[in-house]
């Protein structure tokens, strides 16, 4: 299984998430580095994992519109590694319009690397994903439409309290796999930074439905048991961030956990 950092965006700063109350998260506070710079935290959460993707929340665009392009080119094309990273990114899309737009907005800023002439290529550093959210999508067209233009989206089924986070003509739609992409993110926002283990309940649920596409798990890690049980669950991956900035998860087991599923 593998472990995919987090990094949450908000105001120029790297913030801690707990349970989904984006309007209490304050900046970063790591044992991993000494700032809450976001490009400083990501190279320290992709160090200590060896991952090969890193979950980015852009929370101002989420919460307010009020997205971080400049932030994103940055960590889009900081990476110096020779294996590829991937940045799975979750900017509240509600469409497929306004996902080309973020990215367009990304592209274009003052630090981005040359644009490419298709999604499937990579930049230098960094290929963005977009990730889809339940609690923001409109319809199952975007997804549709993301795909048949190369981008290879990611759908996060949002939870709280075990119950999908999602408009009532969404939901119904969500209900049938068919709808679903290759990757889906079992997202429990109250689970998110709450150092209350992860709701492997919901994900079982959601795995169960899932075939052959890979499922990824998301929030209440908080050490090596919590990791194995998530992965006993059927988890392709977990997204993890409390646990390594609190040192909580040792970096030798991220790694190990990340190395033991390399074809996911």
């Amino acid at each position: 299984m593998q472990v995919i950092p987090v990094l949450d965006l908000l105001d120029g700063h790297a913030v801690r998430a707990i349970r989904g109350d984006r309007a209490n998260y304050r900046p970063i506070q790591s044992s991993l580095c000494t700032t809450s710079q976001p490009l400083d935290v990501a190279r320290a959460l992709i160090a200590t994992t060896a991952a090969c993707a890193l979950y980015v929340a852009d929370l101002g665009a989420i919460m307010s519109g009020n997205a971080d392009p400049s932030t994103l080119a940055a960590l889009a094309t900081s990476s110096d590694r020779s294996r590829p990273l991937e940045i799975w990114l979750d900017a509240g899309f509600a469409d497929f319009p306004s996902m080309l737009a973020h990215l367009e907005r990304i592209a274009c800023a003052p630090n981005a690397a040359p644009k490419q002439a298709a999604p499937e290529q990579a930049a230098p550093g960094a290929r963005i994903v977009p990730v889809f959210g339940s609690e923001s999508l409109r319809s199952l067209d975007a997804l549709r439409e993301a795909d048949a233009a190369g981008y290879a989206p990611i759908l996060s089924l949002d939870h709280r309290h075990g119950q999908l986070i999602a408009a009532p003509e969404l939901a119904d739609a969500l209900r049938s796999p068919a709808s679903w992409p290759s990757r889906v993110i079992v997202m429990t926002l109250d689970q998110v930074g709450s150092d209350a283990g992860p709701n492997c309940d919901t994900f079982h649920h959601v795995h169960a439905q899932a075939g052959q596409r890979m499922t990824i798990g998301a929030g209440g890690i908080r050490h090596r048991g919590d990791l194995d049980a998530a992965a006993r669950s059927g988890a392709h991956a977990w997204l993890v961030a409390s646990a390594l900035h609190d040192g909580k998860l040792e970096p030798a087991a991220a790694t190990r956990a990340t190395r033991s599923d390399t074809t996911a």
